[in-house]
């Protein structure tokens, strides 16, 4: 056991939970262990009692009561110089904040069952403790294209409260089958998590729900038609209001145009040509807002396997206007 200690908040990490402020000093003690130590007011901020979910301020003392030592653990293992170079290689912008990735599809964001390699453990490659960045919101693993990361508790705890508040614009391309109409509109309902789904989100299936069910959640998207290749598929922009589990992909084949490649959520419709053998589901562009200064804009192009697809369909990203798709979409 070591004794009482009392450490100082750093600057990165002005704004943090408790909770989390220990888990990062003190990765071996639980959660529950600290909230134990909160309701007894052994955990001093200070000097005053504090609850897990309460935020510390850069320059407050924290006072440390006797903890555990940590158990004996393997050692983390290091990244290879190729998994190093191989997320550096998807970096799209960078600043004293965040750092934005082009993440393929295929790769996760997080690990679950049996995922080993994801875009959280190859966070290493840039820094470890406190200068470690950290995830502030996901994409399915199919799905490939924008995802931010925060530098230290501060910069993410704000960049993921501009998500929870819905201040972030995202707008997303997808192949449709079939050609919606109208070819401009809103999708919007409830879903909930299917009975029997697990935690793990490519796992989860969400299902269509009615107001006041258990889990249900009202889920708000946005979309356009940007071009269409007959009535065999279109090129469908799409903003996603609110932020659900697989909220698009539930919308499009809801409307009768799941989107290409999906095989989780589907529709009558047969896929063109035999191209179905990805998800066509790219995020490309995110707008940050940013206090005193124009709003951020990041933009991620099309894997290179997904934009022989948009081609081969006839769909030429170097001819539309984005800024008048947006604009569909605000």
């Amino acid at each position: 056991m070591s004794g009482v200690q009392t450490l100082k908040v750093e600057p990165s990490e002005d704004g943090s939970r408790v909770d989390r402020w220990f888990k990062r000093r003190f990765p071996h003690v639980s959660a529950i262990m600290v909230q134990k130590l909160c309701r007894k007011g052994q955990i001093r901020v200070d000097g005053g009692r504090v609850k897990g979910d309460s935020r510390v301020s850069a320059g407050q003392e924290i006072r440390i009561p006797p903890l555990p030592e940590p158990s004996e653990r393997k050692p983390r293992p290091r990244l290879s110089d190729e998994d190093i170079d191989f997320v550096r290689s998807l970096v799209i912008y960078e600043d004293a904040e965040l750092i934005a990735f082009n993440k393929p599809a295929g790769l996760a964001v997080q690990g679950g069952s049996k995922t080993t390699r994801h875009l959280d453990g190859l966070l290493d490659a840039f820094g470890e403790g406190l200068e470690r960045p950290r995830l502030v919101h996901r994409l399915d693993k199919d799905t490939s294209g924008v995802v931010i990361v925060g530098k230290g508790p501060k910069a993410t705890a704000k960049l993921a409260k501009a998500f929870q508040s819905h201040k972030t614009k995202k707008t997303y391309w997808a192949i449709a089958l079939g050609v919606p109409k109208p070819k401009m509109g809103e999708i919007k309902g409830f879903m909930k998590k299917a009975a029997g789904a697990g935690a793990d989100s490519e796992r989860e299936t969400m299902v269509a729900a009615r107001h006041g069910d258990e889990g249900a959640s009202h889920a708000l998207t946005r979309y356009v038609v940007v071009s269409e290749a007959g009535q065999k598929a279109a090129w469908v922009a799409l903003r996603p209001v609110t932020g659900r589990t697989h909220q698009l992909r539930v919308h499009l084949a809801a409307m009768g145009h799941a989107i290409l490649g999906d095989r989780k959520y589907t529709c009558d419709r047969e896929a063109p040509e035999d191209l179905d053998r990805r998800l066509c589901l790219h995020a490309r562009r995110l707008e940050i807002p940013r206090e005193g200064k124009k709003p951020l804009v990041l933009t991620a192009d099309l894997p290179r396997q997904t934009q022989k697809i948009f081609d081969t369909l006839g769909f030429f990203a170097n001819e539309i206007e984005e800024a008048a798709v947006e604009e569909d979409l605000a």
